[in-house]
């Protein structure tokens, strides 16, 4: 993963673990990448709903997954997201 990607997904991170709309809508981003079936889409919609440089951290992470042959999971950051399912889906399972 490139720099500029691995530090968009890193701010992405931190936003999803606020309480706050935001928060709420990029961890829905982050979980949709992890596992859609398990933890739901992601409403494009919602890109309207967040500051300009969220919007533009989440199209990094967008393009990075269309130059790529295979989906690309962000296991380095499993623990991050365990915490985020918790958060925001504790009715979930951490499963990829």
């Amino acid at each position: 993963m490139e720099d500029r990607v691995r530090f968009a997904l890193e701010k992405l991170l931190n936003v999803a673990h606020e309480d706050t709309g935001q928060g709420r809508r990029v961890a829905n981003f982050l979980l949709a990448w992890w596992n859609a079936e398990e933890h739901g889409g992601f409403d494009l919609t919602d890109l309207a709903n967040v500051d300009p440089h969220i919007g533009e951290d989440m199209a990094t992470i967008f393009t990075f997954l269309a130059r790529e042959e295979d989906v690309v999971y962000p296991y380095d950051y499993r623990g991050e997201i365990e915490k985020i399912i918790a958060r925001w889906r504790p009715q979930s399972e951490t499963s990829r």
